[in-house]
């Protein structure tokens, strides 16, 4: 009977040992045929965003190279004139883009497809001329809207001290009472930063040796105007409007290098790389003035 016994334990652990591997076995044949790739199912989606980083920095690769070559190249038409090339707007256009990176840079060609994006443009990061055209209209869009003919008690008579050449006489130095004041403040700023190195007396006033910064020409009246259209037959809208905002006595002829007033491309090239101007680009705006981007000595206060 006991050997009865033993012989009924040792079959049920047999049996339950059998079992157990059994079970394992097919866990085991489940497991395998549930997983038959181990790879991680985040790889291909990180290839993919790789793929498009790529893509995206040669595509910005290439609008760098054309813009290297359309700064000096792209043919287009202002004011009647025929135009080549954008170089001479170079650092508005930076400004005007939030960009310190040169116009043949991916940089660049990546914050111009951003500006073109809220533009409605084709987001390409060429500055073709659709782009230079909706940037110039934006520009113009900033410049005075009212230009009512000055009243005389709206003007003040800035001193010689302040004009590029102080003999101008006092009908010709009139200038809008805010605009003048604006401009001290601005001029005050300038000699303030060592950077520019302007020659300046002990109240913060530009020197009689100073050229930079002092005003060409504000308020003309009319009559002046038409005199100057008349010695420049051939200035063209572009050059001096019928139209004139200095009417209005907000606008003003800075020196900033060069021929004073001359829009011949020789010498705005080498206005524009003046640090005179460069200084105006980045900061006229804070005190309300806003440029005529064809004429880099043609600063307006709109506020």
């Amino acid at each position: 009977m006991r050997n009865l016994r033993i012989h009924i334990l040792v079959t049920v652990a047999a049996f339950a040992v059998i079992l157990t591997v059994l079970s394992f076995a097919t866990r085991n044949s489940r497991g395998q045929s549930r997983t038959p790739n181990t790879k991680s199912p985040v790889k291909p989606a990180v290839r993919i965003t790789e793929a498009r980083a790529d893509n995206a920095a040669t595509v910005f690769a290439e609008a760098a190279a054309q813009n290297t070559i359309l700064a000096n190249e792209l043919t287009w038409t202002f004011g009647g004139k025929p135009q080549r090339g954008w170089y001479l707007y170079t650092k508005l256009i930076e400004k005007t883009l939030n960009t310190h990176n040169g116009s043949g840079t991916t940089d660049f060609a990546a914050a111009l497809a951003t500006w073109q994006k809220k533009r409605g443009l084709s987001q390409s990061g060429v500055l073709d001329e659709d782009t230079l055209m909706a940037m110039i209209a934006s520009w113009q869009s900033d410049r005075l809207k009212n230009r009512t003919y000055a009243d005389p008690n709206q003007l003040v008579t800035g001193p010689s001290s302040d004009f590029y050449d102080p003999s101008r006489v006092d009908e010709l130095r009139g200038v809008e009472r805010e605009t003048y004041d604006a401009y001290k403040k601005m001029i005050a700023a300038a000699i303030a930063d060592p950077a520019l190195d302007l020659a300046h007396t002990t109240n913060s006033e530009l020197a009689p040796t100073e050229k930079y910064f002092k005003i060409i020409s504000a308020f003309r009246s009319r009559e002046y105007q038409d005199q100057l259209r008349l010695k420049s037959p051939n200035s063209g809208p572009a050059g001096l409007a019928v139209n004139s905002p200095h009417f209005t006595g907000r606008a003003l002829d800075l020196y900033v290098g060069g021929d004073p007033v001359d829009t011949q491309d020789a010498n705005r090239a080498i206005q524009v790389k003046t640090p005179a101007y460069q200084w105006l680009v980045r900061n006229a705006e804070r005190f309300g003035f806003r440029p005529y981007f064809y004429e880099p000595w043609h600063w307006e206060y709109v506020r």
